[in-house]
């Protein structure tokens, strides 16, 4: 019987194409069961204040088996993604780096943080989930 897995995906709101993409990736492969808690587009947390925010995100990463953050560079500048990497570190809740695909070079506060980096490769992403996730 397949594990079901609860992720939360730490991403940059500019770039949700990268988001969306992932969960795609993990979607599609077979007998892996994927529940999603990051906030997203299609079911934001609806608030402008900050505290509100953090805390609504923080029950969500520590509800998680693993993080994953797209480790893109602009990841490095995301002032909420770097938090929620130092939530998610700071509560012993694994992080897993994913490289875009095709991208050479990956997010220092990805790397910092991160259990290992991957590339966009869905038996990567797939078998350090397996691996790391509590």
């Amino acid at each position: 019987m397949a594990k079901d897995y609860k992720i939360f995906i730490s991403h940059s709101w500019t770039y949700h194409d990268d988001l969306v993409s992932l969960q795609k990736l993990l979607n599609s492969r077979g007998y892996f069961n994927v529940e999603y808690l990051e906030a997203t587009r299609e079911v934001p947390i609806n608030s402008e204040n900050a505290v509100y925010v953090k805390q609504a995100l923080k029950k969500k990463i520590l509800n998680a088996h693993i993080v994953l953050a797209i480790a893109a560079v602009y990841a490095t500048h995301s002032d909420w993604m770097t938090w929620e990497l130092e939530t998610a570190y700071a509560n012993s809740i694994p992080i897993i780096g994913v490289a875009p695909w095709g991208q050479q070079r990956v997010s220092v506060v990805v790397q910092q943080y991160a259990k290992m980096v991957v590339r966009w490769n869905t038996e990567s992403i797939v078998d350090a989930i397996r691996t790391y996730a509590i």
